[in-house]
C-alpha cells in the first residue's frame, strides 16, 4: 500500500465526524451569575467586607512603610503584648491558706516575702496614704500549667463522654431514619426530624439551658454535646446504611435472614471504615467545642478562660491557649493513627 498518498476520508465521512463541543455557559448562565454577583455585593456590605478590605490594606501599607501605624497591627500587638510571657506559677497569700504549714508544701513549691503596698484614706487629713507591709506568699513555679493541664484533661473527658452519648444515641435514630430498614413512613419522619432538631441548635445555646437545668459544671456540657453530635452521627450513619450496596442484603434475604441481621451481616460490614471516621472527627470536635460551651459555665478549661478573661489576666489566658492548641495537636495526631489503623 502506498503511504505517500494516503486515503482521504469521503464529503459524508468529513460530515459525520464533524462536531464540537457545547458552549461552557449559556445567556441563562450569565444572566444567573450577575445576579449572585449582584446579591453578593450587597451582602459584603452587609457584613463590613469594605471595612475588612480597607484595614487590611492600612496593615500592608504600615508593613511596607507607607504608614506611620494600623488599627489592626496595634491590636496584634497589644495580643502578644498581653498573651505573652504565658503564666506558669501560681503565687498564694499564705494566710489564705487554710492549716498553713511551711514544713509541707507541694512539690517545688516555695515561701517568699514581698513589699505589700496599700492605700488607705487618712480620715485626718482625707488624703490616700500608702502602707508598706511585708506579706509570705506560696509560689508554685508551676501551679498555674498544672491546674491548666487539670483542666483540660476534664475537657478531654466531657468530649469522651459526649461522644459516647452522641453514639448511643445516633444507633438507633440511624436504623430507624434509614429509609430500607425504617418500620413505615411515620418512624421515619419522627426520626429524621429528630436528627435535624439535635443538629440545629448549637451546642452554645443548648449548653446555655442546660446550665440552667443541671447547674454549673461538666454535666451540661457532656450533655450539650452529645445531643449535637447525636444529630450529625444519626444523619451520617442512616445515610450510609441506605447507600449501602444492596446485593449482599439481596442476598440474605432470598436466605430468609432477618432485617437486623441482614444490616449486621451484609451493610455493616459496609459502612464501619465510614462510621469509625465519622466517630473520630466528632471526638475531635467536641474536644474543641467543650473548649467553647465551657464559657457559659458548662465545665472544663473554657470556664477557667473566661474567668481569667474577665479579670484581665491575659498572661494567664495565654497559657490556656497554649495548652489548648498543644492537646488539640496531638490528638489530632493520635486519631489520625488511630484511623489509619482501625480503617486499613
Amino acid at each position: 500500500m502506498d503511504m505517500s498518498n494516503p486515503p482521504r476520508p469521503s464529503l459524508e465521512r468529513r460530515r459525520e465526524i464533524n462536531w464540537h463541543l457545547p458552549a461552557p455557559y449559556t445567556w441563562r448562565t450569565l444572566v444567573l451569575l450577575i445576579a449572585v454577583a449582584g446579591l453578593l455585593l450587597v451582602s459584603a456590605r452587609r457584613v463590613d467586607i469594605d471595612k475588612f478590605l480597607a484595614l487590611s490594606a492600612e496593615a500592608i501599607a504600615a508593613q511596607l512603610g507607607l504608614r506611620e501605624s494600623s488599627q489592626v497591627g496595634r491590636g496584634l500587638a497589644r495580643i502578644g503584648k498581653d498573651l505573652f510571657p504565658i503564666t506558669l506559677s501560681y503565687r498564694t497569700d499564705v494566710s489564705r491558706v487554710a492549716d498553713f504549714d511551711e514544713a509541707k508544701l507541694p512539690w517545688l513549691a516555695y515561701v517568699e516575702t514581698v513589699e505589700h503596698r496599700e492605700y488607705r484614706m487618712n480620715p485626718d487629713t482625707t488624703k490616700l496614704e500608702e502602707t508598706v507591709s511585708p506579706k509570705k506568699v506560696m509560689v508554685e513555679p508551676l501551679g498555674y500549667l498544672t491546674l491548666t493541664v487539670g483542666k483540660m484533661i476534664e475537657t478531654i473527658e466531657i468530649a469522651i463522654w459526649a461522644t459516647i452519648l452522641a453514639v448511643l444515641l445516633s444507633i438507633p435514630l440511624a436504623y430507624l431514619g434509614a429509609a430500607n430498614y425504617t418500620p413505615n413512613r411515620a418512624i421515619y419522619a419522627i426520626a429524621r426530624g429528630t436528627v435535624s432538631l439535635l443538629r440545629a441548635i448549637p451546642e452554645l445555646i443548648s449548653a446555655l439551658f442546660l446550665v440552667l437545668a443541671f447547674g454549673f459544671g461538666p454535666v451540661a456540657g457532656f450533655l450539650a454535646l452529645g445531643l449535637h453530635g447525636a444529630g450529625f452521627l444519626g444523619k451520617f450513619y442512616a445515610e450510609d446504611i441506605e447507600a449501602a450496596d444492596k446485593k449482599p442484603q439481596d442476598a440474605l434475604r432470598a436466605l430468609g435472614a432477618s432485617k437486623v441481621r441482614v444490616l449486621r451481616l451484609a451493610v455493616l460490614p459496609q459502612v464501619m471504615p465510614s462510621y469509625i471516621a465519622y466517630t473520630l472527627y466528632i471526638l475531635d470536635r467536641n474536644v474543641r467545642m467543650a473548649t467553647v460551651i465551657g464559657l457559659v459555665g458548662a465545665g472544663g478549661i473554657g470556664q477557667e478562660l473566661k474567668g481569667r478573661y474577665d479579670l484581665f489576666e491575659y498572661g494567664n489566658v495565654g497559657t490556656i491557649l497554649v495548652v489548648i492548641f498543644v492537646t488539640v495537636f496531638v490528638l489530632d495526631q493520635i486519631s489520625a493513627r488511630l484511623r489509619a489503623r482501625l480503617i486499613a
